[in-house]
């Protein structure tokens, strides 16, 4: 069994909440942000290889990786057996840093990562402040050259629009445990999410990286929209990022 050395917050109640765990969204929000998990995280042996394993740029922010590792070191173990999945790779840094972690915490478990690798596509104007094109500096020849040489075989890369790809994704490589959907934009955040929702384990986790960024109204609008209003889930966490359970 994996020793924790997670916060107890024994002053809330364990029981479900509105199809979240309280306590756990707790635990690892608050710990990050006003406790010292940040500092034990950092000191994690797994955490630290995983760093150097993945020396790849990313714009995932340092406590946000925190959480996902969180996530998948202590919580992952609890479900059902699936893989991982993120949509909105950029570079790979953080596909690369979570397969890395999943291959000691559940061997044979899958990280599936899409993205165009081309930059975004065409955006709302209406909401999205991003552009098409935009991190179009992704290259997609010389991360699976890094993959191959440190040997993580248990990373799927899928190129192209999520529109194109998602849905077989889910199809052949479901259920997932966590879904990362690291997307700047309401179209990706909207279908990423579709894509994903029903082939979700019962509980698993939906990490919505950008709905909380200034920059991405058009991925809190999605979250908005879709998440909150028409399907009726409450976040279990809001710092560092947004994380729903899946019915």
């Amino acid at each position: 069994m994996t020793l924790t050395y997670l916060p107890e917050i024994a002053d809330i109640d364990a029981q479900p909440r509105n199809g979240r765990s309280v306590r756990d969204g707790y635990a690892r929000g608050w710990g990050l942000e006003f406790g010292d998990l940040a500092a034990r995280v950092a000191e994690d042996p797994l955490f630290i290889e995983a760093s150097q394993v993945s020396s790849i740029p990313s714009f995932v922010s340092g406590a946000r990786r925190m959480n996902l590792f969180l996530l998948l070191k202590f919580f992952l173990p609890r479900l059902p057996r699936g893989n991982v999945i993120e949509f909105g790779a950029y570079k790979g840094g953080n596909a690369v840093f979570m397969a890395h972690v999943a291959s000691r915490i559940a061997p044979g478990t899958k990280v599936i990562a899409l993205d165009t690798f081309e930059g975004m596509p065409p955006t709302d104007k209406q909401v999205d402040a991003h552009n098409a094109g935009d991190f179009s500096d992704a290259d997609l020849a010389s991360l699976q050259a890094l993959v191959a040489e440190r040997g993580i075989d248990n990373l799927v890369l899928v190129k192209g629009r999520f529109e194109e790809t998602a849905a077989g994704v889910a199809k052949e490589l479901g259920p997932f445990t966590l879904a990362h959907i690291d997307c700047d934009i309401y179209s990706a955040v909207a279908c990423a999410y579709e894509s994903v929702r029903h082939a979700m384990v019962p509980g698993g986790y939906l990490v919505f990286d950008d709905a909380t960024v200034s920059s991405c109204i058009g991925a809190t609008e999605a979250v908005e929209n879709l998440v909150i209003r028409r399907d009726g889930l409450s976040s279990e966490q809001i710092y560092p990022h947004f994380v729903f359970r899946a019915r």
